[in-house]
Protein backbone atom coordinates (compact mmCIF):
# COMPACT_ATOMS: atom_id res chain seq x y z
CA UNK A 1 0.00 0.00 0.00
CA UNK A 2 1.43 3.43 -0.90
CA UNK A 3 2.42 5.81 1.88
CA UNK A 4 3.23 9.50 2.19
CA UNK A 5 6.12 10.73 4.32
CA UNK A 6 4.87 13.32 6.79
CA UNK A 7 6.08 14.82 10.05
CA UNK A 8 4.62 13.65 13.34
CA UNK A 9 4.88 16.47 15.86
CA UNK A 10 4.61 15.37 19.47
CA UNK A 11 4.20 17.98 22.19
CA UNK A 12 4.27 17.03 25.87
CA UNK A 13 3.03 19.86 28.05
CA UNK A 14 1.28 20.93 31.20
CA UNK A 15 -2.49 20.42 31.06
CA UNK A 16 -3.17 24.14 31.57
CA UNK A 17 -1.76 24.73 28.05
CA UNK A 18 -4.15 22.38 26.23
CA UNK A 19 -6.61 24.93 24.84
CA UNK A 20 -3.82 27.37 23.88
CA UNK A 21 -1.85 24.65 22.08
CA UNK A 22 -4.92 23.41 20.20
CA UNK A 23 -5.75 26.97 19.14
CA UNK A 24 -2.16 27.54 18.00
CA UNK A 25 -2.06 24.33 15.95
CA UNK A 26 -5.37 25.11 14.26
CA UNK A 27 -4.36 28.71 13.60
CA UNK A 28 -1.06 27.59 12.08
CA UNK A 29 -2.87 25.16 9.76
CA UNK A 30 -2.88 21.67 11.29
CA UNK A 31 -5.96 19.76 10.16
CA UNK A 32 -6.27 17.56 13.23
CA UNK A 33 -4.68 16.38 16.44
CA UNK A 34 -4.86 13.72 19.15
CA UNK A 35 -4.47 14.41 22.87
CA UNK A 36 -3.74 11.79 25.52
CA UNK A 37 -2.78 12.10 29.17
CA UNK A 38 0.71 11.13 30.18
CA UNK A 39 2.92 10.70 33.20
CA UNK A 40 6.67 10.94 33.50
CA UNK A 41 9.57 12.93 34.78
CA UNK A 42 11.92 15.33 33.11
CA UNK A 43 14.71 17.71 33.87
CA UNK A 44 12.56 20.53 35.28
CA UNK A 45 10.34 18.55 37.69
CA UNK A 46 7.90 21.45 37.76
CA UNK A 47 4.64 22.83 36.43
CA UNK A 48 3.93 26.52 35.87
CA UNK A 49 0.70 26.24 37.84
CA UNK A 50 -0.66 24.37 40.81
CA UNK A 51 -3.47 22.79 38.75
CA UNK A 52 -3.55 19.06 39.34
CA UNK A 53 -3.44 16.64 36.45
CA UNK A 54 -1.23 14.62 34.21
CA UNK A 55 0.74 16.12 31.37
CA UNK A 56 -0.85 16.07 27.96
CA UNK A 57 0.66 14.51 24.88
CA UNK A 58 -0.56 16.30 21.77
CA UNK A 59 0.22 14.80 18.38
CA UNK A 60 -0.43 16.02 14.85
CA UNK A 61 0.57 14.90 11.35
CA UNK A 62 1.66 17.68 9.01
CA UNK A 63 3.69 18.47 5.91
CA UNK A 64 7.38 19.33 6.49
CA UNK A 65 7.00 23.09 5.92
CA UNK A 66 4.16 23.31 8.43
CA UNK A 67 6.17 21.26 10.93
CA UNK A 68 8.93 23.87 10.79
CA UNK A 69 6.45 26.69 11.48
CA UNK A 70 4.85 24.82 14.38
CA UNK A 71 8.19 23.98 16.03
CA UNK A 72 9.41 27.57 15.65
CA UNK A 73 6.19 28.84 17.23
CA UNK A 74 6.46 26.40 20.16
CA UNK A 75 10.06 27.45 20.78
CA UNK A 76 9.40 31.19 20.68
CA UNK A 77 6.12 31.08 22.61
CA UNK A 78 6.48 28.38 25.27
CA UNK A 79 10.01 27.08 25.88
CA UNK A 80 11.21 29.88 28.16
CA UNK A 81 8.19 29.81 30.47
CA UNK A 82 6.63 26.33 30.52
CA UNK A 83 7.61 22.71 30.95
CA UNK A 84 7.02 21.72 27.35
CA UNK A 85 8.91 19.49 24.97
CA UNK A 86 8.35 19.18 21.26
CA UNK A 87 9.83 16.61 18.94
CA UNK A 88 9.39 15.73 15.29
CA UNK A 89 9.54 12.32 13.63
CA UNK A 90 9.35 11.24 10.01
CA UNK A 91 6.43 8.86 9.54
CA UNK A 92 5.06 6.87 6.59
CA UNK A 93 1.32 7.52 6.54
CA UNK A 94 -1.32 5.52 4.69
CA UNK A 95 -3.85 7.94 3.15
CA UNK A 96 -1.37 10.73 3.76
CA UNK A 97 -2.97 12.92 1.10
CA UNK A 98 -5.73 13.84 3.54
CA UNK A 99 -3.12 15.62 5.69
CA UNK A 100 -1.73 17.59 2.76
CA UNK A 101 -4.98 19.41 1.94
CA UNK A 102 -4.62 23.15 2.28
CA UNK A 103 -6.74 24.06 5.30
CA UNK A 104 -8.20 27.45 5.96
CA UNK A 105 -6.47 28.59 9.19
CA UNK A 106 -8.90 29.59 11.92
CA UNK A 107 -8.61 33.01 13.48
Amino acid sequence: MPTTTLKLITIVAEPVLESKLVHDLQHLGATGYTITEGRGSGSSHRHATDFPGENIRLETLVAPALAERIVAHMASTYFATYSLICFVSDVAVVRGEKYLATPTPST
